[in-house]
C-alpha cells in the first residue's frame, strides 16, 4: 500500500523559511509520472505549488516562482519544498501528491502552515 507523510509545517513569521518534507512508502518516488505539492487555504480551492516529474523537470506556480524550490531524494524516497520568504497568503494546508501513470494518485494527509503577519 503507498502511502505518503507529509512533515514540516508549522507556525513562521512572514519572510521566514520552511522545509516541507514528503515521504513515500509503498512504492519508489520515480515511479510516478510526477510528485506534486498541492496546498489549500480555508474557503478556496486547492491549488498546485511545485511539481517534480519522473525524468526530473520543476515547474511552479507563479506566486512561488523564486521563492519555492521542489527537489527530491530517490535514496530516502522524498520530495521536498524549501519555502522561503513566506508570506501570509502561503498559509494553508500543503497536501503531498504523487500522479500517474494512468489514473494513480496518491494523496499525504496534508501539514498545516501559517505565516503571521
Amino acid at each position: 500500500q503507498v502511502q505518503l507523510v507529509e512533515s514540516g509545517g508549522g507556525l513562521v513569521q512572514a519572510g521566514g523559511s520552511l522545509r516541507l518534507s514528503c515521504a513515500a512508502s509503498g512504492r519508489s518516488i520515480l515511479s510516478f509520472n510526477t510528485m506534486g505539492w498541492y496546498r489549500q487555504a480555508p474557503g478556496k480551492q486547492r491549488e498546485r505549488v511545485a511539481a517534480i516529474t519522473r525524468l526530473g523537470s520543476t515547474n511552479y506556480a507563479d506566486p512561488m516562482k523564486g521563492r519555492f524550490t521542489i527537489s527530491r531524494d530517490t535514496a530516502k524516497n522524498t520530495v521536498d519544498l524549501q519555502m522561503d520568504s513566506l508570506k501570509p497568503e502561503d498559509t494553508a494546508v500543503y497536501y503531498c501528491n504523487g500522479n500517474g501513470p494512468s489514473v494513480y494518485d496518491a494523496w499525504g494527509q496534508g501539514t498545516q502552515v501559517t505565516v503571521s503577519s
